[in-house]
């Protein structure tokens, strides 16, 4: 099988905005590691490689032409993006790469993310349908959040590709909009599973053994639940707990809202940058603290750095009121860290067996299990350790092995006209490749 994944954002700095980035290059990685022939195309850093070749793995920074013209990041143009996207990927796409594949006897995947791509898959669609090799290939429409639902002409969409979302609070949310997708989950990156930095964590540690240490990243947005977030923090400094927030957001502009709350609610803010990676440099930017309620962290937390911070805080608030599945809460639980979820999108969270799940936005909801666990720490190490097993359980190579072939496999050919598909095509067909990897 070849694999093509269409997605605005990417592994660029340029590109990386937030989960869905994660995504893709996990997603990516993997199934390049598994023998996969695997295309990405992304909008990408206009000033890189328009193409770069990493193994199975091709990188293929697209509208590099107009991001020239936008230099704050992946979404900075995107009306103007999103129809030269739709226009000029497919072709190249098609052309170049997947309908040589298709008509020497292989089968194709294209997996589109989010609304900006789906006028990219319908000219994709066409494409293929006009060579006469729509059946070889499986195409895929994933909804990672409800961005963008009102532009989709869904009936048309469900006509040209197999729509999937990434859980079951999502398929709900999608049912009124007369589709019943499959959930593909998120997956996790092998070096998710990596262990803290043991010197960087005792640092940490001991830097705030008398502190409460509660991690916050997330975008700057209402359904993250800062406010209530603050609201605890503020709570639980009220109680004698000395809390910590060290919180890390977005370029979004409720970001300056959150900031006016925090001196709202009489809790002292810190902002801290750093140069480098890795966690020293993040240890750099936690010193001399002591007055300080607040960390808001203004520099990008690599993934060495972020293990040590999820794993070394009291708790990692990843409480949302709308999550459409919360890969923060499970990267927690992979660190070995106590992941706080909401109650949406999280399917992998047990209440109280691998995770705290909240349930409201009642600020004394999470004060009472902070509480709770401070005085009960066996019942917190338990807790982390059913997370971290939970975790493996989302490897990416799990889910593409598991999840992400059989789907595809339900997708290959084009709806017949009552809405259903035809058998499929390739049910052996990527097994030999995954055999051989294995």
């Amino acid at each position: 099988m070849q694999f093509h994944i269409l997605s605005f954002e990417g592994p660029d700095s340029y590109s990386r905005v937030g989960g869905l980035a994660t995504r893709v290059e996990g997603l990516a990685q993997t199934l390049a590691s598994l023998g996969f022939e695997t295309h990405l195309w992304f909008v990408g850093d206009p000033d890189r490689p328009g193409q770069e070749v990493r193994g199975c793995l091709h990188l293929h920074r697209w509208l590099q032409w107009v991001s020239r013209h936008h230099a704050n990041g992946v979404y900075d143009g995107e009306q103007s993006k999103v129809p030269e996207y739709a226009r000029t990927v497919a072709p190249r796409l098609v052309e170049d790469w997947l309908a040589p594949y298709l008509a020497s006897g292989g089968h194709g995947v294209v997996l589109a993310e989010e609304w900006q791509t789906v006028d990219a898959l319908h000219h994709v669609a066409w494409l293929l349908e006009r060579a006469g090799l729509r059946d070889r290939a499986a195409l895929l429409w994933n909804a990672n959040n409800t961005f963008g639902f009102d532009s989709i002409d869904w009936p048309r969409l469900a006509r040209a590709a197999r729509v999937t979302t990434v859980s079951r609070y999502m398929k709900q949310r999608m049912w009124t909009h007369g589709v019943d997708p499959l959930v593909i989950p998120n997956g996790l990156p092998g070096d998710a599973f990596e262990p803290p930095d043991r010197i960087a964590g005792g640092v940490l540690r001991e830097r705030f053994r008398d502190r409460m240490v509660l991690v916050k990243m997330a975008r700057w947005d209402p359904d993250k639940r800062w406010l209530e977030a603050i609201e605890a923090v503020a709570a639980m400094k009220r109680m004698g707990l000395r809390p910590l927030l060290i919180a890390r957001g977005g370029w979004e502009p409720y970001g300056a809202e959150v900031l006016t709350a925090m001196r709202a609610f009489g809790l002292v803010r810190a902002d801290r940058a750093w140069s480098g990676s890795g966690p020293e440099g993040l240890l750099s930017a936690l010193r001399d603290l002591a007055g300080a309620d607040v960390i808001h962290l203004r520099s990008h937390v690599d993934a060495d750095a972020r293990r040590v911070l999820l794993n070394g805080a009291d708790a990692v608030l990843a409480n949302s009121a709308h999550e459409p599945f919360g890969l923060v809460g499970l990267e927690t639980m992979a660190a070995g860290g106590l992941a706080c979820t909401g109650a949406t999108g999280e399917d992998y969270a047990v209440p109280g067996r691998n995770a705290i799940v909240l349930e409201t936005g009642d600020p004394g909801e999470l004060v009472g299990w902070l509480d709770r666990l401070r005085a009960r720490p066996a019942e917190a190490r338990s807790i982390r350790r059913a997370g971290r097993d939970t975790a493996r359980l989302f490897d990416w190579r799990d889910v593409v092995e598991r999840v992400l072939l059989p789907r595809a496999e339900l997708g290959l050919g084009p709806a017949s006209g009552d809405g259903r598909r035809r058998p499929p095509l390739a049910r052996v067909a990527a097994r030999p490749a995954l055999e051989e990897a294995s």
